[in-house]
């Protein structure tokens, strides 16, 4: 959320620092620079295979040092877990936060529909969680 923040405050002020209109200016900017430059890393695949990888690795060696005999402090084994389901959290998360962006998007909306699309799915998605662990308890 803080990053979403600093993020918003960045474009504003770029976008406050111009004379004219956004999308007018042929120039462009730093911010304008910077989310190209994100944009082309994101669509390399190299990209997306090592950071599968990585994701695999981190959240696999993490289990497996929480519940295997590797010698490691009983608090640092519990701790291992959870930075595992934080991880697996953190990507169902991000599933739904950028499914429900980019189908907005994909529709000819612009971004702040897609951030609000994507902020009501995701807090959709935690109400009903919320409620099937109320009801049935099925988490812990």
């Amino acid at each position: 959320m803080g990053l979403l923040v600093v993020a918003t405050f960045v474009a504003v002020a770029e976008i406050g620092a111009k004379r004219v209109a956004p999308g007018r200016d042929e120039a462009g900017g730093r911010y304008e620079a910077i989310v190209g430059t994100l944009g082309d890393v994101a669509r390399t695949p190299v990209v997306w295979a090592v950071s599968f990888v990585g994701i695999t690795v981190l959240v696999g060696g993490s289990i497996l040092l929480g519940v295997g005999s590797f010698g490691i402090p009983e608090g640092l084994a519990g701790t291992l877990v959870s930075v595992a389901y934080l991880t697996v959290g953190l990507l169902l998360v991000g599933f739904v936060f950028l499914g429900a962006y980019f189908a907005t998007r994909s529709r000819g909306l612009g971004n702040a529909h897609g951030v609000a699309a994507g902020s009501l799915a995701t807090g959709a998605a935690g109400l009903v969680l919320i409620t099937v662990q109320l009801i049935f308890g099925v988490v812990g």
